[in-house]
């Protein structure tokens, strides 16, 4: 990662946009590595919601298969971390049966 030094040095108020949280910085961390820097919205988009522990065994996996399509390999290991089930700890709201 590169120090804040150098972060502020390349940093241009008119064409660079604001990152404010953390999740965003690892979101777009994400969408370089995996080669995806147009899509970065879903990769900050899955910082956010996804933990990240799963997120990063997700990414060394990609990285140690060297894979071409890099951002379909990551979903599918995502996918097979079942990163995208709902916690089934969480109630469910009933609804009401019509008599």
């Amino acid at each position: 990662m590169k120090s804040i030094k150098d972060i502020l040095k390349n940093f241009n108020p008119l064409e660079d946009k604001y990152i404010s949280r953390e999740f965003q910085a690892y979101g777009i961390y994400l969408a370089d590595k995996l080669g995806e820097p147009r899509k970065k919205s879903l990769y900050i988009k899955l910082a956010k919601k996804i933990p990240r522990p799963i997120l990063e065994e997700a990414l060394r996996f990609v990285i140690d298969a060297k894979a071409r399509k890099k951002a379909a390999l990551f979903m599918w290991k995502l996918k097979e971390l079942n990163a995208f089930k709902k916690n089934s700890g969480q109630k469910t709201k009933r609804t009401r049966r019509s008599k």
